[in-house]
């Protein structure tokens, strides 16, 4: 019985001794305090779970990666219009690289024109392909990517495949066999079982980028799979959105690929490549900024991007994302850009891939339509675009979802649009997808709220 006893409290008094330090480490890592209070209660209340969970999937921040993201360079550029200027300030206050003008952008509306578009870049790739991607399917797209790959590579083109650990977790070493037996190289990112306890599994690479001769980037929210793009139409395709870049902002892509390659290799790559191509770029009209995001980078640039756009906007805002799990602030600020008049739509898919996400995302929507904020529910399948439009001056794209997990968690990168032909092309884009829409959420049973309840409070960990 003594010997019992001892033992439980023996028990009990390691499990106090290691939760200290670690709770003293989740405590700097300057996390929302619902984040932290969610993780200090599991870590509490059963610290022999919860302990393991948070060294595995706890992490945030990367101090050594954020430094070596801080030598990006600013560019001089003509004077901007006022609105873009004082975003471009704010971002330069993060050590983001500044808005530049003279850029081709081209959306690709469609998983086909994305296709399109991306398989003929590869085709006309002559020095590098650089790719980051979260998801590479082997399915019949992804195998017809990657033997392109494959040929560029056997031409000499220098092909580099960095894949992230979770999303290319169904994607073999013999399904890329093609492409390393022809000379490229492939990566992951932050394997899954590789130092599971150093709390990087659940910082994912979500950035999405496919760069050919270092003058011309494929990005967007798409992944490469026959649910994504293809060269006909499927029905039970999503609905996506992806870019064509061109222009001097496409060194920041190669900036932020060399330092993700680095970071999962060790291999430096070449400052110069595709570089003297890339300055035979004729100009274009659109201005544009990249803004990295994610451990690897300095506090929050992108999340408070979308925070500055939410409270600047005078006219509307339209949020097309198919994860709506804000943290307090951000839907705080969309409620009160609705309560102000503002115009405010938020377009999700009717029923995501996620059905977590769609619990959580209950509450979050319904406060916002009691504001005065209109949600719309996409009836086409699922909808895996992500933008955000601000008026007529400011237009997010890129890869972060309108959730906890893009914003504070998962390397990002997002493309802020200044210019009025690119705006008002996306602009109509979100009028299509409207016309696809069903108005409305509605209120729900107990249960459900219950449930609703439950996910809202797992969100900052989810």
């Amino acid at each position: 019985m003594l010997m019992t006893w001892f033992l439980s409290h023996l028990v009990l008094l390691l499990g106090f001794l290691l939760a200290v330090p670690v709770i003293a480490q989740m405590i700097r890592q300057r996390r929302s305090s619902a984040a932290s209070l969610a993780w200090l209660l599991v870590m509490v209340l059963e610290p022999y779970v919860g302990i393991p969970l948070y060294l595995a999937l706890g992490g945030r921040k990367m101090r050594q990666l954020a430094d070596s993201k801080a030598t990006l360079t600013l560019d001089d550029h003509t004077p901007l219009p006022q609105e873009t200027a004082e975003m471009d300030q704010l971002l330069r206050t993060y050590g983001i690289p500044s808005a530049s003008d003279g850029n081709h952008l081209r959306l690709c509306l469609t998983g086909e024109a994305g296709y399109a578009a991306l398989t003929e870049m590869i085709e006309q790739a002559h020095h590098s392909l650089w790719v980051s991607a979260f998801i590479l399917h082997p399915d019949a797209v992804g195998r017809d990517i990657i033997e392109r790959f494959a040929r560029r590579a056997a031409a000499g083109v220098e092909v580099r495949v960095l894949l992230d650990g979770v999303g290319s977790l169904h994607t073999s070493k013999r399904a890329l066999a093609p492409l390393t037996k022809a000379g490229g190289k492939v990566a992951f990112f932050l394997p899954v079982l590789h130092r599971p306890f150093r709390g990087r599994t659940n910082l994912r690479n979500h950035r999405k980028a496919i760069i050919a001769d270092g003058c011309t980037v494929w990005g967007g929210g798409t992944n490469i799979a026959t649910e994504y793009i293809g060269p006909i139409p499927e029905p039970e395709r999503w609905r996506d959105l992806s870019f064509l870049l061109e222009g001097p902002a496409t060194r920041h892509y190669l900036d932020i690929f060399r330092s993700d390659w680095q970071f999962a290799t060790g291999e430096q790559l070449s400052e110069l490549a595709g570089g003297s191509k890339g300055a035979l770029t004729p100009p274009g009209n659109a201005t544009v900024q990249v803004v990295p995001s994610g451990p690897d980078v300095d506090d929050d640039p992108l999340y408070a991007v979308m925070v500055a756009a939410v409270f600047q906007a005078r006219k509307r805002l339209r949020v097309v994302t198919p994860y709506f799990v804000p943290d307090e602030t951000l839907a705080q600020a969309l409620r009160l850009a609705a309560h102000r008049g503002v115009d405010v739509q938020v377009v999700v898919p009717a029923i995501s891939n996620h059905w977590l996400a769609d619990m959580a995302r209950g509450p979050y929507l319904r406060d916002l339509q009691r504001a005065g904020g209109q949600v719309l529910l996409y009836q086409g399948g699922m909808l895996h675009a992500k933008a955000l439009l601000a008026d007529d001056s400011l237009a997010v794209l890129g890869s972060a979802n309108f959730d906890m997990r893009s914003l504070f968690l998962n390397f990002e990168t997002g493309l802020l649009v200044y210019s009025w032909e690119e705006i008002k092309e996306i602009s109509e884009w979100i009028e299509t997808l409207a016309q696809s829409c069903r108005p409305g959420v509605g209120e729900v049973g107990v249960f459900r709220d219950i449930g609703e309840g439950v996910a809202r409070m797992m969100a900052p960990i989810l």
